[in-house]
């Protein structure tokens, strides 16, 4: 009776030990948890703000005028969306949606190109996306493009002879045609 007794007080100590063991890793962990929360938002924050002043000094550049902002969908950053607002030169405050495909198309690319100017990378790929331009912002986004290419080695594909014109090397593929 004697060792059934001491057996169960061993067995509720040991008990005791891992609840306080379990109970301080939780402690740990949450803090941790919140340690990271906090990070990780003011590093957003950071990197938001950063890229944010990129685009808006891209945007005029390749529109010729006008202005463009990213805006966070919500207050807390790490749960927030973000919206595309810009207004190309003569035109109201509107979502990317409102946008003609062309404004669309030098929108992202000026986001693009941002992106790259305040994190650069040795290469970037471009596929089409010159397709809906006019040649007045084709020619603004091919003046960038290229002044951007000392720092990052970019591979554009494409069918517009004015883009293949700037290039320093060309391939070209072609398909034989094929009769049914």
């Amino acid at each position: 009776l004697y060792s059934s007794a001491a057996s169960d007080v061993y067995k509720r100590q040991y008990l005791d030990r891992q609840n306080e063991d379990l109970s301080e890793a939780l402690i740990t962990l949450e803090s941790v948890i919140r340690r990271i929360d906090r990070e990780t938002r003011q590093r957003f924050k950071d990197t938001f703000e950063s890229l944010n002043n990129y685009f808006r000094e891209f945007f005029p550049r390749l529109f010729g005028g006008g202005d463009a902002v990213l805006e966070l969908t919500e207050d807390d950053f790490l749960t927030a969306g973000v919206t595309v607002m810009a207004r190309p030169p003569g035109k109201r405050n509107s979502t990317i949606h409102l946008l003609s495909g062309g404004e669309k198309a030098l929108t992202a690319i000026s986001l693009l190109l941002a992106i790259f100017e305040f994190q650069p990378s040795p290469f970037c790929v471009l596929d089409e996306v010159d397709a809906p331009l006019d040649d007045v912002n084709l020619g603004r986004y091919l003046q960038k493009i290229k002044s951007m290419s000392n720092e990052t080695q970019f591979l554009v594909i494409t069918h517009n002879k004015l883009t293949m014109e700037i290039a320093d090397t060309l391939f070209g593929v072609t398909m034989q045609a094929v009769s049914y």
